[in-house]
């Protein structure tokens, strides 16, 4: 596989037992509970279950057989390419099996906050310069007005938060989407971090799509070390929320029988994109959590809280893009929407793009159009809608259409009668319903 392009710097993998930065114990159980959970037995596969290079891993090995811990097994065997396999002693295994009963946690050995916090700094979202063309591209299968791109562009390359309101309907959510395709680049996605002895799982693989990779030979002697491989390299993530986002989302979530921690979902989204969608629609009010981002937003932090009650930064490098139907004074007072850097209205189109977008669909989707049908829509139908044009009407009709052709077994070709059937089920008319 090719290596994808990325212009961030990548983490140093660590030299010596020094680099890591973590306590020597946790370290130690880390290696022995993995070694007990995956029945690793040579430092080279342990090194591979743990992410970390052979040396420090060989460093903690040796560590482990000077507690009486782990012993030699006495013998290179070939299946293991003539490696030393280790064991765990009896008292490995009960200091094992200690360590599990106060954090279950095993593998990828977790980077330290504090290192964590310079890898975020390499590959800030605020890094990113952001081209018109780029900008462009991206959106290229929404027809947008050019108002809206020059308004959209600073707003992305500032990194900061974008509020977008407006009509249902009219693309607000694959604008979102938009804005994150058009970043393009990708960034360092550590496993697991720690704070205080306490390790924070960031990595998840719903949320975050591993890129493809240059892999070493794995019958080199010397492997080459790229970089940290406790960290995963990965396209720039995005959270997409929507009316189920509570503020207990933003909290860590602790698993009380495995003892370990899960980032929220705005630290999952770091060096990336945050979109609450459909703002106002939450079982909580939209000021309450607009105000819960208040000192993410203007201070680049978040404060998270152990089981424990301490409370502790994390770095917050995320652009935040609110979407909502309603207008920003119905559900915001004035000092939150100080807070917010960029608000942008994304309106219906005018006939003209609406008329542009039916074509780019009816082509898409093999549709014949026609002049009297399309007449008879804008005449007759719009009107009945006072010409309330939307984003998504276009899709919506031709797909009805479509459907009524495929089960009547009519050619792909409009017909004013197929628009009155895709009409009707675009709105639902309104009538006292008998209980």
């Amino acid at each position: 596989m090719n290596m994808q392009a990325t212009n961030v710097m990548a983490p140093p993998p660590p030299k010596r037992l020094q680099d890591m930065q973590l306590p020597l114990v946790m370290m130690r159980d880390i290696v022995i509970k993995t070694i007990f959970r995956k029945n690793v037995g040579t430092v080279s596969d342990l090194a591979r279950a743990m992410c970390l290079p052979v040396p420090i891993t060989q460093e903690l090995v040796d560590h482990a057989r000077g507690q009486n811990l782990l012993e030699a097994m006495g013998t290179m065997s070939a299946t293991r390419g003539g490696e030393m396999g280790y064991q765990l002693t009896d008292s490995g295994k009960a200091r094992a099996l200690d360590a599990l009963t106060q954090s279950e946690y095993y593998g990828p050995m977790p980077v330290p906050l504090e290192v964590y916090r310079e890898q975020v700094e390499r590959q800030s979202i605020r890094n990113i310069q952001m081209t018109r063309e780029q900008l462009t591209n991206a959106m290229g299968h929404l027809v947008l007005p050019d108002a809206l791109l020059d308004n959209l562009g600073p707003a992305v390359t500032s990194g900061r938060s974008i509020l977008m309101y407006g009509p249902p309907g009219n693309g607000k959510s694959s604008i979102s989407n938009g804005i994150r395709d058009a970043m393009g680049d990708k960034i360092y996605v550590p496993r697991a971090i720690e704070y205080s002895g306490s390790v924070i799982t960031v990595y998840d693989p719903i949320v975050h799509s591993k890129a493809e990779q240059l892999e070493d030979d794995p019958t080199q002697l010397r492997r080459r070390v790229l970089y940290d491989t406790r960290y995963v390299l990965c396209e720039r993530p995005t959270v997409i929320t929507g009316g189920e986002l509570s503020l207990n989302m933003l909290d860590l979530v602790y698993n009380p029988t495995a003892r370990t921690y899960q980032a929220p979902l705005q630290l999952k989204s770091t060096g990336g994109i945050f979109i609450v969608d459909d703002l106002g629609r939450q079982a909580e009010p939209p000021q309450k959590l607009v105000n819960r981002w208040i000192v993410p937003l203007e201070e680049s932090k978040d404060i998270l809280a152990l089981q424990s009650g301490e409370k502790f930064e994390v770095p917050f490098d995320t652009l935040v893009i609110f979407s909502t139907n309603f207008h920003p004074n119905e559900i915001f007072d004035q000092a939150a929407l100080r807070r917010i850097f960029f608000k942008i209205k994304i309106d219906g189109p005018n006939q003209e793009d609406f008329l542009k977008i039916f074509a780019l669909v009816a082509r898409k989707k093999r549709m014949q159009l026609c002049e009297k049908s399309l007449v008879h829509l804008l005449k007759t139908k719009y009107p009945t809608i006072n010409n309330v044009y939307a984003n998504y009407q276009p899709i919506f009709l031709i797909e009805q259409m479509i459907s009524v052709c495929d089960f009547e077994g009519l050619p792909y070709k409009m017909t004013p009668e197929l628009v009155d059937r895709a009409w009707a089920n675009m709105f639902v008319k309104d009538e006292k319903i008998a209980k």
